[in-house]
C-alpha cells in the first residue's frame, strides 16, 4: 500500500514515536492508516483512556497555581499560548506544547524549578514502566531543543499502596533523570530514522519478539502467519525460542524436530497437530474423581478503577460486583442464581451475602482459572462478618483450567486454554454465536458505565446493558457446566 493522497512529510508525535521504537511498520501504519479498524477504540480501552483523564485532572491539584494550556493537538495557537505562560511567570504549565525537528510534544506537567523546570509525565499506572520513561525522555529533548532549561525527569504515579480514603498519598513522583539521559543520546538518531521511514512507503519489517510489547501490535494479524498450527503458538513456550525456531526454518508445529525438549503440554500439542485429532491423557479420570456430589459453577465479574471508589480498595484493584452460579449433580438439572450490583452503590456486602447463601449446599464448586479464588479471598477482607463463610466457600473451590490444561489438547485450541477457545472444539458451543458480548474487559467496561455513570444512561439504554452483562456471566458457567459434561464423557 502506498501512501497517495496523504501528506508526504507527515510529522513525528508521543504516540507515534513510541510506536516506532516498537516497530517502523507500526509507526507508518498508525500515521497513515489512523482510521484502520485494527486502530478502532474499544470501549474497554476508551474507559482506560477515561480514567487516564481522570487521573491527569486529580495530577494537576497537586500543583496549586498552575495554568492549562486548554487548545487541542489540532490548534495552531497552542505553541503562543504556551510561550504565553513561560512568561508569565506562573509555577507549573499543564500541558504545555513544544515543537522541534519535525516533533511536537505535550508535557503533563513543567514544573518551575530554580533557573529550570522539571518535566514531570503523569501516568495512571503504579509503577515508573520503561515506556513511561521513553516517553519523557522524547518530550525532554523537544522542549531542551525548543529551548527550555529541564533540569529533572519525574514520572508521576499512582502509590499501589494507597488504601481509599487514605491517608497515605495518592501519588508517587519517581525521579527518573538518569533514565531518561541515557535514553536521550538515542534519540536524534531514532527521530531522524522514524521521519525517514514516514517519508518513504510502507516498510517491510519481520516479525519478532517486540510484536507482543504491551500491548500486543494491534496490527499482528496483517504480519503473523495465519496457520493454527505455526510453531508462534506453541503454549507456554518463550518468544524468543518460539522465533527461533521460525526465523530458522522451522514453521510449523508438526515438523518440530524430536530432538527439542518439550514439556506435557506442549508434547499433546504436537501430537494432536500430528494426529490432526482431539489427545486425551490418560490421567484424565483420575483428575476428575473430586467433581461429583452437589457440584456448584462459579464466575465473576469485575470493576477496577484507577482512582479508587469504594473504602479500603486499592488503585486498580479488581472488586467482583457481579456474579453467576449454577448448581446441581452432574447431568442436571441445574439451578441458576445471579447477582448484579445497582448503581452507586457500594455492593460487597450485599454481594457476599448472596453468595454465601446460595452456594451452601455445594460440596465442591468450580471455577475456570483462580480469579474467583482471589476474589473470595479478597472478601474475607471487605466483609469480615462472613470471614468464616467465605473461608468455608474458598475450601471448595476447584479449577476446571487445571483438569483441562493437564489432560486434554486440540488442535483448534491454538496454544490457548481460555474458556473461549476450549468451548467451541470441544463443546460445540461459541460465545460470539450465543452473546453479544465475549470479552470480559469489554464486560468490566460496561459494568463500570453501568455502576458509576448510570446517570448518563437512559433507563432503556440501561435495561439493555444489564441483560447483556447478566447474560454473558450466565455463559461463563454455564459453558463450565457443559465443559465438565464433555470431559466426564472423554473420561469413560
Amino acid at each position: 500500500m502506498n501512501k497517495q493522497g496523504h501528506e508526504r512529510r507527515a510529522g513525528l508525535s508521543k504516540s507515534r514515536f513510541v510506536a516506532g521504537c516498537q516497530c517502523h511498520k507500526l509507526l507508518w501504519l498508525r500515521t497513515y492508516e489512523a482510521d484502520a479498524p485494527e486502530l478502532k477504540v474499544s470501549p474497554a480501552l476508551q474507559d482506560i483512556f477515561d480514567q487516564g483523564n481522570q487521573v491527569g485532572r486529580l495530577a494537576r491539584a497537586q500543583f496549586p497555581g498552575g495554568e492549562l494550556v486548554e487548545l487541542t493537538h489540532r490548534d495552531p495557537k497552542r505553541f503562543e499560548r504556551t510561550r504565553e505562560l513561560l512568561g508569565s511567570g506562573v509555577p507549573a504549565i499543564f500541558e504545555a506544547w513544544f515543537e522541534a525537528d519535525g516533533v511536537e510534544a505535550a508535557v503533563d506537567v513543567l514544573l518551575r524549578d530554580g533557573d529550570g523546570f522539571t518535566l514531570i509525565e503523569v501516568k495512571s499506572g503504579t509503577e515508573a514502566k520503561d515506556k513511561y520513561v521513553l516517553d519523557a525522555a522524547l518530550q525532554t529533548h523537544v522542549a531542551r531543543r525548543a529551548g527550555i532549561k529541564i533540569k529533572r525527569v519525574h514520572i508521576m504515579y499512582l502509590n499501589n499502596q494507597y488504601v481509599h480514603p487514605g491517608p497515605a498519598d495518592l501519588f508517587v513522583q519517581e525521579d527518573v533523570t538518569r533514565r531518561a539521559e541515557t535514553l536521550l543520546e538515542d534519540i536524534p538518531d531514532q527521530v531522524r530514522a522514524q521521519l525517514k521511514v514516514l517519508a518513504g512507503e510502507e516498510p517491510e519489517v519481520a516479525i519478532g519478539t517486540f510484536c507482543r510489547n504491551e500491548p500486543d501490535c494491534p496490527f499482528m494479524s496483517r504480519c503473523w502467519p495465519p496457520e493454527p498450527d505455526s510453531v508462534l503458538c506453541i503454549h507456554g513456550m518463550h518468544y524468543k525460542k518460539r522465533f527461533d525456531l521460525f526465523h530458522g526454518g522451522t514453521r510449523s508445529i508438526k515438523k518440530l524436530p524430536t530432538s527439542l525438549k518439550l514439556n506435557a503440554v506442549q508434547a499433546r500439542q504436537r501430537q494432536s497437530w500430528v494426529t490432526g485429532s482431539l489427545v486425551v491423557d490418560s490421567s484424565l479420570r483420575k483428575e476428575l474423581e473430586p467433581y461429583e456430589g452437589v457440584l456448584g459453577f462459579l464466575d465473576f465479574e469485575s470493576v477496577g478503577r484507577a482512582l479508587p471508589v469504594w473504602d479500603g480498595t486499592k488503585p486498580w484493584e479488581q472488586v467482583g460486583v457481579q456474579f453467576s452460579y449454577h448448581e446441581g449433580k452432574l447431568g442436571g438439572p441445574y439451578t441458576h442464581e445471579q447477582f448484579l450490583a445497582d448503581p452507586d452503590t457500594d455492593p460487597r456486602e450485599a454481594l457476599a451475602r448472596h453468595l454465601v447463601e446460595v452456594t451452601r449446599r455445594a460440596d465442591h464448586v468450580l471455577m475456570y482459572t483462580a480469579f474467583e479464588k482471589t476474589r473470595i479471598e479478597q472478601m474475607q477482607r471487605f466483609v469480615p462478618a462472613l470471614a468464616d463463610d467465605l473461608a468455608r466457600l474458598e475450601a471448595k473451590l476447584l479449577d476446571l483450567k487445571q483438569v483441562v490444561h493437564r489432560t486434554v489438547y486440540h488442535p483448534q485450541f491454538a496454544g490457548s486454554f481460555s474458556i473461549k477457545d476450549v468451548l467451541p472444539p470441544l463443546v460445540g458451543i461459541s460465545y460470539k454465536d450465543t452473546v453479544e458480548m465475549t470479552d470480559g474487559s469489554e464486560a468490566s467496561a460496561e459494568l463500570a458505565r453501568l455502576l458509576f455513570y448510570s446517570g448518563a444512561l437512559t433507563p432503556a439504554e440501561r435495561a439493555t446493558m444489564r441483560e447483556r452483562l447478566l447474560k454473558y456471566c450466565e455463559l461463563d458457567t454455564m459453558a463450565m457446566v457443559k465443559l465438565l459434561e464433555r470431559l466426564k464423557a472423554l473420561a469413560s
